[in-house]
């Protein structure tokens, strides 16, 4: 068919991947010319596959949930840049909008039907972004949403705590055995003083903490 979408899957998880080639190798327009587990693996197939789509999951490693966001941003600066699809169980806000910044042309959540996701897949290849209702809905939310600047009494003491170690480059990992608290309370945190602090990356949070004086 001269209208086949070329498609590589990158998911760290195997059954993830074998499942979503399984679906989408029924489709008689779309064809799995790949699949990859990590970043590497990723940017190495889609230089020797060259294909349409890339459906890219956010977390390629035990360490990180976002990983995939700088692979996505690898991706879309690659010549020709393949339609980044991101396919993840992860709905946050600052997530989607940062795969948005880092060229994503649609988001969708891994609970998305057959149907949506392989209409998605061909949207993105038409030229069109592509979000399921969740997603879709936040970035209309976003984009209504009046500007607060921060202060700095709305940060807590320990979101204050979590600040300076993000200063010194510290995973959410590390910082849990700085404060005696686990990775997930750790990454919590973060979460939560980065939207305090109106940015979606943790260098954006330092900078604004520093412009507060917090650190």
């Amino acid at each position: 068919m001269t209208d086949q979408i070329r498609l590589v899957i990158v998911d760290d998880h195997a059954i993830v991947r074998q499942g979503l080639r399984s679906i989408l190798e029924r489709e008689p327009d779309i064809e799995v010319v790949g699949e990859a587990a990590t970043a590497a693996e990723a940017l190495d197939l889609v230089a020797a596959a060259r294909p349409h789509i890339v459906l890219l999951d956010l977390k390629l490693s035990a360490g990180s949930d976002v990983a995939g966001l700088a692979l996505c941003g690898q991706l879309t600066a690659c010549t020709p840049a393949p339609g980044v699809l991101v396919v993840t169980t992860f709905l946050d806000q600052g997530l989607v909008l940062e795969a948005i910044q880092q060229g994503a042309r649609g988001y969708v959540l891994k609970d998305v039907d057959a149907v949506a996701l392989v209409a998605a897949i061909r949207a993105v290849r038409r030229g069109e972004s592509a979000f399921d209702s969740h997603s879709a809905a936040m970035v209309v939310q976003t984009l209504h949403a009046p500007a607060a600047a921060p202060v700095a009494s709305d940060l807590t003491a320990r979101e204050r705590e979590v600040l300076a170690l993000l200063a010194r480059g510290l995973s959410n990992e590390a910082i849990g055995r700085e404060l005696y608290i686990s990775a997930t309370t750790a990454k919590f945190h973060v979460g939560n003083l980065m939207r305090k602090l109106s940015v979606s990356r943790r260098a954006e949070a330092v900078y604004a903490g520093s412009k507060l004086g917090l650190i």
